[in-house]
């Protein structure tokens, strides 16, 4: 871990991260990629030391209350948040302005933080989005390492129904000859039904490899699934998006099951409510900054 200090925190969406880098561990984390101009190894934590301080004066500025969001690059709910306690005073902040929320994760140790959400959830909003990826609780501890296993996120997602957080799952990656099964669609899908969560996001059976996190997860693969690397090259080449071979009737095996289910999984929609802010429901409270 290192601190550094920020120019700014939120970007034009309004999304934010507290930290830069990560040590959850995911063989497959797109954030690797060298696109993003990591000037430090990964594992190495930046901390922005003034991130708090920056969100407060750029809320303050802000002509119109919205959602705030958090963690789609880097996931808030490392274990260092234990110690530092960053995101839980960004939630503060976010509660005395009268803002809502939205956290991208992929631990159940948000649950720290259930007493503040539940409070900006009855004043506002607050959606809590869980990425799962595998419902095989021994393949999750491989391609996530250091991360809540899927059963601790699914009773997580129970405990956030029960105190009426919304929720939305991420489906994603689908590790083509690892996790692409039809078996585990149905498994998460029926994992999110049983947890009454909003919407599933998904963007196709596959995961995207480019320079960096192509590398990484080559050496895992070599490391965890010894041969399967050469399969990729082989199938793959250097190409951005890898597709499973099976992807087409996994892709209608998720949708026909949402819409049993009763379950958002259009994109655009999912978006849409993640962004949009419960001004009625705000005004009607009588916020008065």
């Amino acid at each position: 871990m290192h601190y550094t200090e920020a120019k700014g925190i939120l970007s034009a969406n309004n999304g934010m991260n507290v930290f830069r880098g990560c040590t959850h561990g995911c063989i497959y984390c797109d954030t690797r990629s060298a696109c993003y101009n990591f000037t430090h190894e990964f594992e190495d934590v930046e901390v922005k030391s003034n991130a708090i301080d920056l969100l407060a004066a750029e809320l303050s500025r802000k002509r119109k209350k919205c959602m705030i969001g958090t963690g789609a690059m880097c996931d808030p709910y490392i274990p260092l948040e234990r110690e530092l306690g960053v995101m839980r005073r960004a939630m503060e902040l976010v509660l005395a302005r009268g803002f809502g929320m939205c956290v991208q994760t992929k631990s159940a140790d948000i649950l720290r933080d259930l007493d503040l959400i539940k409070q900006i959830n009855e004043k506002t909003k607050f959606v809590v989005q869980m990425t799962l990826t595998t419902a095989d609780e021994e393949l999750c501890k491989k391609i996530e390492p250091n991360v809540s296993s899927t059963r601790e996120r699914v009773e997580a997602l129970k405990v956030l129904r029960d105190n009426g957080i919304p929720t939305v799952v991420w489906l994603c990656p689908i590790l083509p000859y690892i996790n692409d099964t039809a078996e585990n669609i149905t498994a998460i899908v029926d994992y999110c039904a049983e947890s009454g969560v909003k919407g599933i996001v998904n963007f196709g059976m596959g995961l995207t490899l480019r320079d960096g996190n192509r590398q990484y997860f080559y050496s895992k693969l070599d490391e965890l699934f010894p041969g399967l690397k050469e399969k990729y090259i082989s199938r793959y080449g250097n190409s951005y998006e890898v597709n499973s071979p099976i992807g087409n009737s996994l892709i209608k095996l998720f949708r026909a099951l949402c819409n049993k289910y009763g379950i958002m999984h259009d994109n655009d929609r999912i978006f849409a409510y993640l962004h949009e802010f419960p001004q009625k429901r705000f005004e009607q409270i009588g916020f008065n900054f």
